[in-house]
């Protein structure tokens, strides 16, 4: 069952293997406790999923129909809602309405899918986007970093997909096959080999890995 955690990347560190000495870099993610707060069975909605909150938060910085919506189901207010794909409703057997999930489920020296919001750059052109090679630096050259041609007569258009300038990362991005180095249960942290997608104190998904 590729079931996870919604967990937040605190920022990076490195730790030292006890076995040879070596040093590995490593991510530090706070994943969960985390509450289902919602079951979905394919009968009902068409496709099967859990729902899942994390991090609680003061009652006054929710508004009032997800406030309800909470002591409805007698669980604590959370900022983030997160839901979390099944394949059939066999899978969901194992789930109840406000069961607490913690990093236990992780065990050391799995590999796990990690889904974020990857770091906004901007607007940015060709050569950066693109990893364009540019143009002449020298002799009178005035294609530097320019895209150069985008189409032809035949068609008279500019073709769906060409390579382009514009608005790079802040996308979702999703991060296979990522080793958990260490378990702090007690303090409910993982931390992870690889690169983590999005900033410091961005939110994750971090499930288990689905090739692996």
């Amino acid at each position: 069952m590729k079931i996870g955690l919604v967990g937040k990347k605190i920022g990076m560190t490195r730790i030292y293997r006890e076995s040879d000495g070596s040093v590995v870099p490593v991510v530090i993610v706070k994943a969960g406790p985390c509450y289902v707060t919602s079951i979905k069975k394919t009968v009902d909605n068409g496709y099967t999923s859990i729902q899942i909150g994390f991090e609680e938060v003061l009652e006054k910085k929710l508004n009032k129909p997800m406030l309800g919506c909470f002591k409805k189901l007698g669980l604590p207010p959370m900022k983030v809602l997160r839901e979390l794909r099944l394949k059939n409703d066999d899978e969901i057997a194992k789930f109840d309405i406000g069961q607490k999930l913690t990093v236990d489920i992780f065990k050391e020296g799995e590999y796990v899918d990690v889904t974020g919001t990857s770091i906004g750059k901007g607007f940015q052109g060709v050569v950066k986007r693109h990893k364009f090679t540019g143009g002449p630096a020298t002799h009178g050259s005035m294609s530097h970093r320019a895209p150069g041609s985008i189409g032809g007569t035949t068609p008279p258009r500019v073709l769906k997909g060409r390579r382009m300038a514009g608005h790079m990362g802040n996308r979702r991005v999703t991060v296979q096959n990522l080793q958990i180095v260490k378990i702090i249960p007690e303090e409910n942290i993982i931390l992870v080999k690889g690169q983590v997608p999005g900033s410091s104190n961005g939110y994750i998904i971090i499930r288990k890995a689905l090739k692996k």
